[in-house]
């Protein structure tokens, strides 16, 4: 009998491990400027499990970032967004993708200038690819920007992780000259836009 209650016991545990190891993930890349600024954004979204800063989209395998910011291996910064689509949604992702930068300037955000900083969805299968030209039709048909939107839609190819100091970079150097002037206004601007999404601890 005690034999029995302890199995009884053992196995009601089980499906609480279980639907950790089950936790559906999904991973959207986006480029919109500096990556700092895109990482430190999707950190704080709800739902979102891991941000990583990175490059994407050129013909240099593994590029520093020394050759990236020259312009000439066709990658952008990006960050690799990983998230649970039970808690959001690919959509919802890209609603803030289109309100925390400007999608109408061609290879540039502010001061940061060249193709590295272009304005970019890298989709990973087919349907995210109709997802996201489905929403840049919305959007640009709305009156959020007066210009149209450049934004480049295109399969995600030649990935890869940037330098370790660039990833958790506000949150490490909150005080840095970028970050408190580019940076804090950006992620003050998300907040107010998007409380609904906001990290319950942020």
């Amino acid at each position: 009998m005690n034999l029995l209650i302890l199995l009884t016991s053992l196995f009601s545990v089980m499906p609480e491990s279980d639907k950790l190891s089950e936790t559906k993930t999904e991973v959207a890349v986006f480029g919109a400027g500096c990556f700092w600024c895109v990482e430190a954004i999707y950190q704080r979204v709800n739902g979102v499990m891991a941000v990583e800063s990175g490059y994407a989209g050129g013909h240099v395998v593994n590029p520093t970032y020394e050759q990236v910011i020259t312009g000439r291996t066709g990658h952008a910064e990006v960050a690799r967004v990983e998230f649970n689509p039970d808690v959001i949604s690919f959509e919802e992702l890209l609603e803030v993708f289109w309100h925390t930068h400007d999608p109408t300037t061609l290879n540039r955000q502010g001061n940061d200038v060249g193709p590295q900083y272009r304005s970019a969805i890298f989709y990973k299968d087919e349907e995210q690819k109709a997802i996201a030209e489905k929403s840049l039709k919305k959007t640009d048909a709305s009156d959020l920007w007066d210009d149209p939107i450049v934004t480049e839609i295109t399969e995600l190819s030649n990935y890869s992780r940037a330098e370790n100091y660039h990833q958790n970079y506000f949150n490490n150097n909150p005080n840095a000259g970028y970050c408190s002037v580019v940076i804090a206004p950006k992620l003050a601007k998300f907040k107010k836009d998007f409380p609904h999404l906001l990290q319950e601890s942020l």
